[in-house]
């Protein structure tokens, strides 16, 4: 059976797979065995944060030249970027991202991670791959050795890319502004997969269509009068005015954005005043806004800064001491899974590994830059899925209790690394022997 999607002038190629289950799935397993339990543990054990991942990129860069990919380093600072042409064909793209987050580990693995590493602020911290970076690194190496010795059933160009900092929402872009579909052979379509804690080992979920938020990061620097606490009539207090901005802000999801479509505004910190019986004259507060479509987000970030002039005025302070709203032009973009090439390729891994294992998912409002490699300037299609990080019986033994298991980012989250990298490198060597299947061109042709 021959399965096809095609989007605009492009022509995403999918057929049936033409290699035995059971012999695809033990290769991967003695891989495993061989190497890739070793590599993950590397990557576990020493972490770089976003746009340091100097050693992380070497490796990585290393193991797919080993393989015979043609491999070219320093894209977009620290990315690396590897091409297999394969004769004529469609040319497909698979990413991983590579950094860590400023977490220090409790996991209590012999292999944990116990570096320290220096941002781009010039904070030192802990370093720790709390969010699976090292299982998507390990899963790109065992699909890329799966593809390279079955490259005489595939036709076409691969190209696999480590991504730096994608924690920083700059990787991808970063990559994209060295010239990432002008240097190198520009994909037809880009596929990825992230390890989620949530997810039951064994599983794959997807969301077709918003998968993943818009991600903005809003400062705030509210004005006042500073003076005495025990005076306050005399001053005009910045917190006080901090607290009345933060619940009018609630109105705007709740009384402004219409229920049916996705909002978050959230408060994460606030930094003012510095003792007791002072009331400061600066309050900085830091927001963090989701949304899905442009129209909200725009709505969004004109209302923050609409209700915090507002609130100020009412409270009787010059237009000169309103607050100072901003937020970065470089904001990481909703994550869009093209419907129909994630409904093929869903359907794929369904008729691969069952109905049981693959499943349709709620869209979610946490962030990832992947979603910049989908370009409609030039019809390029993006889809990412989730592969189970944590054991069934994990997740059901913490809710038994009462308590959340670990999630990505937390200092106790270790994922299920054998099940989610054996898992991800099979469901992505389908995919991409599906796509590039031998005497399919891409121009939609029988």
């Amino acid at each position: 059976m021959r399965i096809r999607y095609l989007a605009a002038c492009a022509a995403l190629v999918f057929t049936a797979p033409a290699f035995a289950q059971d012999d695809l799935r033990s290769s991967i397993a003695e891989d495993y065995d061989a190497n890739l339990e070793a590599l993950y543990q590397h990557f576990h054990a020493n972490p770089e944060l976003s746009f340091r991942e100097v050693e992380t990129a070497a490796r990585l860069a290393g193991e797919l030249r080993a393989l015979g990919y043609d491999v070219t380093e320093n894209v977009g600072q620290t990315g690396i970027v590897a091409v297999l042409e394969n004769g004529e064909g469609p040319t497909l793209m698979l990413r991983a991202d590579m950094d860590g987050l400023p977490v220090e580990e409790q996991t209590g693995l012999d292999f944990a991670s116990t570096v320290t590493g220096t941002d781009l602020r010039g904070q030192t911290s802990p370093v720790m791959h709390a969010c699976a970076h090292d299982t998507h690194m390990t899963a790109l190496v065992g699909t890329a050795r799966q593809l390279m010795d079955r490259r005489d059933s595939w036709s076409g160009t691969l190209v696999l890319i480590g991504q730096p900092a994608e924690e920083i929402g700059l990787g991808a872009q970063a990559m994209l502004e060295d010239g990432l579909y002008e240097r190198f052979p520009t994909p037809d379509a880009v596929m990825s997969f992230h390890t989620f804690a949530g997810v039951p080992s064994g599983q794959i979920h997807y969301a077709p269509g918003y998968a993943m938020a818009n991600v903005d990061s809003v400062d705030i620097l509210v004005h006042g009068v500073g003076g005495h606490g025990a005076y306050p009539h005399t001053t005009k207090d910045p917190v006080y005015l901090s607290a009345q901005i933060i619940m009018a802000l609630q109105s705007l999801v709740s009384r402004e954005v219409s229920p049916l479509e996705p909002a978050v505004i959230t408060v994460g910190a606030i930094h003012g005043g510095t003792k007791h019986n002072i009331i400061s004259d600066q309050v900085h507060m830091q927001l963090t806004v989701r949304s899905y479509s442009d129209e909200v987000r725009n709505h969004l970030l004109n209302g923050i800064e609409r209700i915090a002039h507002a609130q100020a005025q009412s409270y009787g302070l010059p237009e000169s001491l309103w607050p100072e709203v901003s937020w970065e032009e470089e904001y990481t973009p909703s994550l869009y899974n093209e419907p129909g090439l994630a409904e093929e390729a869903a359907g794929l891994l369904r008729e691969r590994f069952g109905a049981t294992v693959v499943r349709e998912a709620s869209p979610v409002m946490g962030g990832e830059d992947f979603a910049r490699y989908h370009r409609t300037d030039e019809n390029v299609p993006v889809f990412m899925f989730w592969v189970g990080g944590t054991p069934q019986e994990v997740l059901d033994s913490y809710r038994e209790r009462g308590e959340t298991p670990p999630s990505n980012h937390s200092p106790f989250f270790a994922p299920d690394a054998e099940a989610s990298i054996t898992l991800a490198a099979e469901a992505m060597t389908v995919l991409a022997m599906d796509y590039l299947a031998a005497g399919d061109t891409g121009d939609g042709a029988e």
